[in-house]
């Protein structure tokens, strides 16, 4: 766990890029007061970076990103920051949908749908449905999402097949439970990012996150860009990844 301000990077590092890159996009709020614009502001400035992310991604090979787009928790907020954070999601499927389509990008969405408004939820299974042709790159978007209510509603729905004799009890295990769980068929997470200078998960990817490499960052999320990105990967193929094993060198 690291912070781009003590980053020492290993001379040359020779571990595999990651194959699923998550990210904690912090800051724009932030970004827009030093700027001394709205908070909307910020969240458009926050939007741009995706794109340019994304191809960056497809580009060194790493086949899904996952964005924390807006959390659960994020209801909280006051109510005209919710409804412009909303407008933007909807110009921006709108606006880039097309050219992520024609790109090779397949676009997902993770999280509940039964609080979003009926024109919110079918522009996202229009979404879904205009990009579910490509296989070259993934971009898995978390709306009203929250680990915690990920693990409940595989829990809850392992129990309603124990319920109904489908399913033994005995037969429940973690690849089972994965297996219900938003993320099951694309490959687990190995990098999560965070931007905007906090250190926690806020309630992001909990289970799937049990080995991931974490790496934290000051720079607010509109400012984040590719540059940053090959840094945090640099550190990750530096990380001798043992998965609570002994090195190789200590097992012989």
């Amino acid at each position: 766990m690291r912070v781009d301000r003590e980053v020492t990077l290993p001379a040359s590092p020779t571990g595999p890029a990651p194959q699923h890159i998550a990210v904690i996009m912090d800051g724009n709020n932030r970004w827009a007061k030093k700027k001394g614009v709205p908070g909307p502001v910020g969240h458009r400035a926050g939007a741009d970076v995706v794109k340019p992310l994304m191809y960056a991604c497809r580009d060194r090979g790493i086949k899904t990103l996952t964005l924390f787009a807006f959390s659960s928790e994020n209801w909280q907020r006051p109510v005209p920051e919710v409804r412009a954070l909303m407008a933007l999601l909807s110009r921006y499927l709108r606006r880039e949908i097309k050219e992520l389509a024609a790109d090779g990008v397949r676009i997902q969405f993770i999280g509940r749908r039964d609080r979003l408004s009926p024109r919110i939820a079918k522009l996202l299974e229009d979404s879904e449905r205009a990009t579910s042709h490509n296989t070259e790159s993934t971009l898995v978007l978390a709306l009203d999402y929250g680990g915690r209510w990920d693990v409940s509603e595989a829990a809850a729905s392992l129990a309603r097949d124990v319920a109904a004799g489908r399913l033994s009890a005995d037969d429940i295990d973690e690849t089972l439970l994965s297996s219900r769980m938003a993320l099951a068929d694309k490959p687990t997470p190995d990098l999560c990012i965070r931007t905007g200078g906090e250190w926690r998960l806020s309630n992001f990817l909990l289970w799937q996150f049990a080995y991931a490499e974490l790496w934290f960052t000051d720079t607010l999320w509109p400012d984040f860009n590719v540059d940053e990105l090959d840094v945090a990967i640099e550190h990750f193929r530096g990380r001798d990844r043992r998965y609570g094993a002994r090195p190789k060198v200590e097992s012989v």
